[in-house]
């Protein structure tokens, strides 16, 4: 279920949101340590269906629990209707008090490849994890990795939050263990030490549009029409995107190395390059001498400040569930409204940290609507809850490689995926 939108209006107050990253605070922390655990089945399907719960220990403070509600298989012209389910749903909970560990972000060998999920897991030497970020997939064959919203690993800001009011970001603190859901905005300046002048990027990581109009003409200087100013870091890919434009790269200080008037190259890891298409061609080729300053800032939906540090990573949703307790998502019609395999991601009142797979398009376990997502998750006691990419891209894995739930693809197949979050054991 991916696309190319990015989402989401607000999760958290400003004093709660990403400012809990900075100060190293939470409004969780006000709140007495105890939790109760419901006996309640999940308020999904009709009220007399038999409902299963297995729980299982991972490791101190991390538990993995399956539940099954419905016993009898979904006819095959009924999943996306039947109130009698069935529905399959595994739930790993982490509970950063007494859990020996801490939740990232990862991907692969680069931002524009994709990974199984149970391989993301695997290589990160996490004890488990789910699929995360809504990725360009099949739009772009070349780079299907590439996010299509936040991509923050680590404190590198690697691609950028869209301005879609139903982007829904998902931002960690792996030195905490503290876990928020907001939508992150973001701005992008690249300036010259000496004489002043800017430019503003367009993306991050993302191949720039060569406008409709100028799309045959070899030298995009020629253009009136404005294009694109985007940049590139060693993590995209092997080499940048190829095409008409200009390229310019930078060493680790900013100061150019080479100015080429076609695209694509290949960046050592000290290097970043900047890309122009269309008339900003003009306007790069007249900023890019000497030396540059590229200037990244990113803010929480009130404008509050988001440090770039080591230990922070976000990816991208698309809606939020639940908001302080209570569901939000809305109203909406069309096939991603309707039932399919669902990943979620959020945090309980007291702290805890839930990933969840809901298994769908299938006779065994029929998937949820937006609506029922939400249902799950305010049932599974969160607080605050996102939805990440689901269908058939919906995974949840452990280190040794088991996938956990049942893939939607053919015979229970793995899609590959842009990345993941997971929990990796010790500091």
């Amino acid at each position: 279920m991916t696309t190319s939108a990015r989402v989401f209006k607000a999760a958290l107050s400003a004093a709660a949101v990403f400012g809990v990253l900075a100060t190293g605070l939470s409004t969780a922390d006000a709140v007495p340590m105890h939790e109760q655990v419901t006996a309640q089945g999940l308020p999904i399907g009709d009220a007399d269906l038999v409902e299963t719960r297995t729980d299982r220990t991972l490791a101190r403070g991390v538990t993995l629990t399956r539940i099954v509600r419905g016993t009898d298989p979904a006819p095959a012209d009924q999943i996306n209707t039947t109130p009698r389910g069935p529905w399959v749903v595994n739930v790993l909970t982490i509970d950063p008090r007494t859990a020996d560990g801490h939740l990232k972000a990862t991907y692969g060998p680069d931002l524009a490849r994709v990974e199984k999920t149970s391989d993301l897991v695997t290589s990160a030497g996490a004890l488990a994890g789910v699929n995360a970020s809504f990725f360009t997939f099949t739009a772009n064959p070349q780079y299907p990795g590439d996010p299509v919203g936040l991509g923050l690993f680590d404190g590198k800001l690697l691609s950028e939050p869209l301005a879609d009011p139903t982007e829904a970001n998902l931002v960690i603190d792996a030195k905490s263990n503290r876990v928020v859901t907001g939508h992150l905005r973001w701005t992008g300046t690249v300036r010259n030490r000496l004489t002043g002048a800017e430019l503003p990027l367009e993306f991050l990581n993302h191949p720039p549009v060569i406008p409709t109009a100028c799309a045959t003409l070899p030298d995009q200087t020629t253009c009136t029409l404005p294009g694109d100013v985007v940049r590139f870091t060693p993590e995209f890919a092997a080499t940048t995107p190829s095409g008409a434009g200009i390229e310019v790269v930078l060493d680790r200080r900013g100061c150019v190395v080479r100015t080429s008037t076609t695209r694509g190259t290949t960046l050592s890891p000290s290097q970043t390059s900047l890309q122009a298409t269309g008339q900003d061609t003009v306007a790069l080729l007249e900023l890019a001498k000497g030396c540059l300053r590229t200037d990244l800032a990113v803010s929480d939906e009130n404008g509050r400040k988001v440090p770039l540090r080591s230990g922070l990573y976000g990816v991208t949703g698309r809606y939020q569930l639940t908001k302080n307790g209570e569901i939000v998502v809305p109203d909406g019609t069309g096939s991603f409204f309707d039932r399919n395999p669902r990943t979620i991601a959020g945090t309980t009142r007291g702290g805890k940290i839930v990933l969840a797979t809901i298994d769908g398009r299938q006779t065994t376990s029929v998937g949820t609507t937006m609506d029922e997502t939400a249902a799950v998750a305010k049932a599974l006691g969160l607080y605050d809850a996102i939805n990440l990419d689901g269908g058939g891209s919906t995974a949840m894995a452990l280190g040794d490689g088991t996938v956990v739930n049942h893939p939607s693809s053919t015979g229970g197949a793995e899609r590959a995926v842009g990345d993941a979050v997971v929990f990796v054991p010790g500091r």
